[in-house]
C-alpha cells in the first residue's frame, strides 16, 4: 500500500468552499467540497459521498 499524501498547508476548507462557490463546474465543485469536509476532519467516507465518488478513489 502506498503512503498517505499530507494535505496542502497554503489551503483551509473556507478558502476551498470559496473556490467551490466561484466554480462553473460541478465535478469541480463536488471535488472541492469533498477536501473541505476532509480538511475540517470528515471521514473519508463522507467525503467520498460529497465527491459522488467510490471511497477507493478517496483514499488514493
Amino acid at each position: 500500500m502506498g503512503a498517505a499524501i499530507t494535505l496542502r498547508g497554503d489551503f483551509t476548507a473556507d478558502d476551498l468552499r470559496a473556490l467551490a462557490k466561484r466554480s462553473r463546474d460541478a465535478r469541480q465543485t463536488r471535488r472541492l467540497l469533498a477536501l473541505a469536509s476532509i480538511y475540517d476532519g470528515g471521514s473519508r467516507s463522507e467525503a467520498a459521498k460529497i465527491g459522488d465518488v467510490g471511497l477507493q478513489i478517496v483514499r488514493d
